[in-house]
């Protein structure tokens, strides 16, 4: 995981964890749903079945990557930043604040806004981690062609119920879900940019990929054993 942003895999998890508890009471907590349409002109929120399973399903792998990054090999100075400390417990604490002298509702809306800033930030280090390397290796980028997929899927239908309830200003009732649209877009096509323009050559400094290749290499070159011979 040499090539992976730490700071990336802790946004990841944390915000689609946010993300998840989000989906989760606006669409079984039926009192929270009676809010939303009371604040906005009777109309109903657009959180659907297809968001809370990919919630769910984006935190399972999130955190399947980032337990990966504790097992694999990574370098020694690799780790999260103070930054990213900052906002995990700085948001945690607004949190816990909201609980104390606010309404669920405005709860529920806050971990959206704590979403929206971990989509808003959590590719920057990343990408500055490639810029640095001046490579895209040890990185996927098959993740990012699905994430651009999925972004722009996700932010067309946003716009096509919201249109088809006639009231187009209802995309900006769920702006976790507009905003992750925009920001995922926008950042997938930073990094296609890094992968297939900036940085084609797949030289890796580390040379990794080879050291992996060579530990699946039984060592029985250089033998003279009888036995290897034939089996030429």
């Amino acid at each position: 995981v040499e090539g992976l942003s730490i700071d990336f895999l802790v946004y990841n998890v944390y915000g689609f964890a946010c993300y998840a508890l989000f989906n989760t009471a606006f669409f079984f907590n039926k009192r929270i749903g009676d809010e939303y349409a009371r604040r906005n002109d009777g109309h109903e929120n657009l959180v659907r079945f297809n968001d809370l399973f990919f919630s769910y399903h984006a935190l399972v792998l999130s955190l399947v990557t980032f337990a990966q990054s504790f097992y694999y090999k990574r370098a020694p100075a690799q780790s999260s930043s103070r930054t990213s400390r900052v906002f995990f417990f700085g948001t945690l604490a607004s949190l816990a604040i909201s609980l104390m002298f606010s309404s669920i509702y405005n709860t529920v809306y806050l971990l959206s806004f704590i979403k929206l800033g971990c989509s808003m930030i959590k590719y920057i280090p990343q990408a500055w981690l490639n810029y640095q390397r001046k490579s895209t290796t040890g990185w996927s980028i098959h993740n990012i062609m699905l994430d651009f997929t999925g972004g722009t899927l996700s932010f067309a239908q946003l716009i096509l119920d919201a249109i088809r309830s006639g009231n187009v200003t209802e995309a900006l009732g769920n702006p976790v879900k507009f905003g992750m649209g925009l920001a995922s877009i926008g950042f997938d096509l930073v990094f296609l940019t890094q992968h297939f323009v900036l940085y084609t050559d797949r030289y890796d400094p580390q040379d990794i990929e080879a050291q992996v290749r060579c530990q699946s290499v039984p060592s029985t070159y250089g033998s003279t054993d009888s036995s290897d011979v034939s089996t030429f």
